[in-house]
């Protein structure tokens, strides 16, 4: 199973058009928040199950602001971020993450990707799509390869910019 993971496109749907393409054909896709009222055109894009959370500038979004569900055999917890001072570190996600036996964790907010594994769960941010903060400033994504009973294999990607 091929999942996309992106988050932080913030009303700018065209970085998410180009990556949709060139990752085609994926079975999920997962957005960790601040779509700023582009969900059902993502939807659309994607054309697969898609799992959405709101973020902190999702204003009058009626996603909900996480969401736990399965992978395979792995349970994950996707939420924005913003509730849990990811900008800080990621304690207080990891800490959600063991309370609700999560294994895979994906959140946004900081615009700066992250894998990092510890004690068995997954932390994933794939970065911003639109405004990416890491040195270097490409927009960035995740791709998940994941097979029933297998550990999930992470790739974390850039998109060049642009010459405007």
């Amino acid at each position: 199973m091929k999942v996309l993971v992106i988050s932080d496109t913030h009303g700018r749907p065209e970085n998410f058009r180009i990556v949709s393409a060139r990752e085609e054909p994926y079975d999920l896709l997962i957005h960790c928040g601040d779509l700023e009222g582009d969900e059902e055109m993502i939807r659309m894009i994607s054309g697969c199950p898609c799992f959405m959370v709101a973020g902190n500038n999702d204003f009058f979004s009626s996603l909900p602001p996480e969401q736990e569900f399965q992978i395979l055999d792995k349970k994950a917890l996707l939420t924005h971020g913003h509730h849990y001072y990811v900008y800080m570190d990621t304690a207080h996600l990891y800490r959600e993450a063991v309370l609700r036996r999560a294994e895979l964790v994906f959140f946004g907010h900081t615009h700066k990707p992250l894998i990092q594994e510890e004690n068995g769960i997954l932390l994933i941010n794939p970065g911003s799509l639109s405004y990416p903060r890491q040195e270097g400033r490409l927009p960035s994504y995740i791709t998940m390869e994941i097979r029933q009973g297998d550990a999930p294999r992470l790739e974390l990607k850039y998109l060049e910019q642009r010459r405007r």
